[in-house]
């Protein structure tokens, strides 16, 4: 058994599947997961022209520890003094948030902790995914209070709730952006060295092509992937354009683009939009066929010490088939073979990877 548990682009773990060794690979980074995910892939695509066995592998989540820190109470404690404690560490990790989004505190308002940038700030639950219910209680106070400009930070959204919830409140006048709170903001270092990165949240849209059975043959599903829009903003460039020194350039963020920004000789500033089409964002997609089809359990221990196994409420996604690119390769296929489906509905789960190694997944059901 060969493990590296700082795994970073997967050289060890891709040689010991070469070599028909078991292996365990972590990494605290998701983008080296990312990059190591694909290698094992390419490996066993080797492996299989070859005619060589290999294994399948399961990319696992050890756990929301950080935030399980958070909110965390001393178990022996009275009833009153552990939602006074409850309390104090929600407070504490808005300010954390704030801290690390760089903005500034803010009261006398129900949803909204601080702003940034003439825009408002209000942050999700810790342990909870942003609900369209919370969503719209922040609506609601900006319609009350004539607020045009609003950021929602959280670790995760309901499902489904983009980009529906943003063009509802473009309706009513309000700029709403939802930006995912990275893993990195327990990071104090980072923090202090601002390299914490808000990403907005994406969203995909696909077309399911689907097959109905014949007398002898089965039905099949496809999947063709149409769109995938971000709207990643840094908000640097204009920090950028000043610092930026005569006769060099920087790749940056803006609006949804990746741009260069150049400077000559002369202090002429260039712009040059290196993203020309939505496929440009996507380095990996993937399918799972049949989404719910196996539950995501978790080990809990109970009172009298024995462990005893809990569905999460999520299912684990499977990937069935996948495309992606590689540094010989950089193409990607934007559909999906078609796969063999028992008849009636069943959800078909798509999980895309951009180029910062986010992912965003959607879910489609279908009848076959």
């Amino acid at each position: 058994l060969v493990a590296d548990f700082f795994c970073g682009s997967g050289t060890t773990l891709a040689v010991a599947e070469k070599l028909g060794r078991k292996w365990i690979g972590s990494d605290l980074g998701k983008f080296s997961i990312h990059t190591t995910r694909k290698r094992m892939i390419g490996v066993q695509r080797e492996l299989k022209k070859s005619g060589t066995d290999f294994r399948a592998f399961e990319i696992l989540n050890l756990g929301k520890y950080e935030r399980q820190h958070y909110i965390g109470v001393n178990p022996t404690l009275r009833e009153e003094q552990k939602q006074k404690q409850l309390a104090k560490k929600e407070k504490d990790f808005v300010k954390l948030i704030v801290k690390a989004y760089k903005a500034e505190s803010t009261n006398n308002f129900k949803t909204f902790v601080a702003k940034k940038a003439g825009r408002l700030v209000a942050v999700g639950p810790i342990n909870l995914p942003a609900s369209r219910l919370f969503v719209e209680e922040v609506i609601k106070e900006c319609i009350e209070k004539q607020i045009t400009k609003v950021d929602i930070l959280s670790f995760e959204y309901e499902m489904g709730l983009f980009p529906k919830i943003q063009e509802e409140a473009k309706a009513k006048g309000i700029d709403l952006a939802l930006k995912h709170i990275p893993r990195e903001v327990f990071d104090k270092r980072a923090i202090e060295k601002n390299q914490i990165q808000f990403h907005d949240v994406s969203y995909i849209e696909v077309k399911p092509q689907i097959k109905p059975a014949g007398k002898r043959t089965p039905g099949t599903v496809a999947i063709e992937l149409t769109d995938f829009s971000v709207y990643y903003n840094q908000d640097i460039v204009d920090n950028v354009i000043a610092s930026l020194k005569k006769g060099s350039n920087k790749v940056l963020v803006e609006q949804g683009n990746i741009i260069k920004i150049s400077k000559d000789k002369d202090g002429i500033v260039k712009r040059e939009v290196l993203t020309k089409k939505w496929t440009d964002w996507i380095d990996y997609w993937a399918v799972d066929f049949d989404f719910e089809s196996k539950k995501e359990l978790v080990q809990i221990k109970k009172e009298d010490g024995k462990i005893e196994e809990v569905w999460s409420g999520n299912y684990i996604f499977e990937n069935e088939w996948q495309s992606f690119r590689t540094k010989k390769d950089r193409s990607i296929e934007l559909k999906s073979v078609s796969h063999e489906c028992e008849k009636g509905q069943r959800k078909i789960a798509v999980k895309v990877v951009d180029i910062f190694g986010n992912d965003t997944m959607k879910v489609i059901e279908v009848n076959v």
